[in-house]
């Protein structure tokens, strides 16, 4: 007997029926296999978390730290937007050191933007920071100027995925000036996407990650070399110029917080403790 939902059932005739037996796919050993059903994929809490943590391990969730110079203050807000809008998602914090407007008390230069850097890296306060000024050009200088900081110039996504996968710093730097016009927080978000999600360093292209491996660990071999640690460097700067960098509105709260670096943290509390020469 034919089952209800046989094809001659269903108004199809014997030759029918043969034709739709050919079409079924087979097995190796010639047994028709029947017709699978694809059940969809329910999103409940559980499955919701277990996405996250797959996410977990293919991103290090890291502190990003955002500074921004006194030039290019007045955009601190549209870059900090674009910048939580991509990392927040992702599992990335980010602590904004400033300026935040054009009339902050505390200001900052560009070669501040690269002390300030090198204090959060190597205390460790910060993963990565994100920084910049009008060109991109000065605040880069200043933060390779500094021991272990690894910045970039970077204008577009394609700049920031090539950073990522054959520099694999630890720093960027942007232009906020220069080319930035009509949905230039689209290209923000676009270059952060770039960075922030997913694994660096990978190589580009793939067959070359080894060398590139091997050439970014002689570089920082390198840097180690070229500079002073970075607890001398600050008692060797110009201290006015140290004072200014770190009198920033939330440097304070934000820095001490994650600082892992006792003897860096001691110092500069030691000098914020001193009255500024006049």
């Amino acid at each position: 007997m034919l089952s209800r939902r046989s094809p001659a059932v269903m108004g199809a005739g014997p030759g029918e029926i043969n034709r739709y037996k050919r079409h079924l796919p087979k097995t190796d050993t010639g047994v028709q296999r029947k017709p699978q059903i694809v059940k969809a994929v329910i999103l409940t809490p559980v499955t919701k978390m277990a996405s996250l943590a797959q996410t977990q391990q293919r991103n290090r969730f890291m502190k990003i730290a955002l500074i921004t110079e006194n030039s290019q203050a007045a955009k601190n807000a549209i870059i900090h937007e674009a910048l939580t809008n991509v990392a927040e998602p992702l599992g990335h914090q980010v602590f904004n050191y400033g300026m935040y407007s054009a009339d902050d008390k505390a200001s900052l230069t560009y070669i501040m933007n690269g002390l300030l850097a090198g204090i959060l890296l190597n205390s460790k306060a910060a993963d990565f920071v994100v920084t910049g000024c009008g060109t991109g050009m000065g605040s880069m200088l200043a933060c390779n100027a500094m021991p272990g900081v690894f910045c970039g110039l970077v204008v577009d996504p394609t700049d920031a995925f090539l950073f990522g996968q054959i520099n694999d710093g630890n720093a960027i730097s942007m232009p906020y000036a220069k080319g930035f016009g009509w949905a230039a927080e689209l290209n923000l978000q676009d270059v952060y996407a770039k960075l922030f999600d997913g694994e660096r360093g990978l190589g580009y292209p793939k067959e070359r990650a080894e060398i590139m491996r091997k050439n970014r660990g002689i570089l920082k071999d390198l840097k180690a070399a070229s500079c002073h640690d970075m607890l001398t460097v600050l008692k060797s700067v110009d201290q006015d110029l140290l004072r200014a960098a770190i009198a920033g509105e939330k440097f304070a709260e934000y820095f001490y917080a994650n600082s892992q670096d006792e003897a860096i943290s001691a110092y500069l509390k030691s000098l914020s403790a001193e009255p500024a020469l006049a």
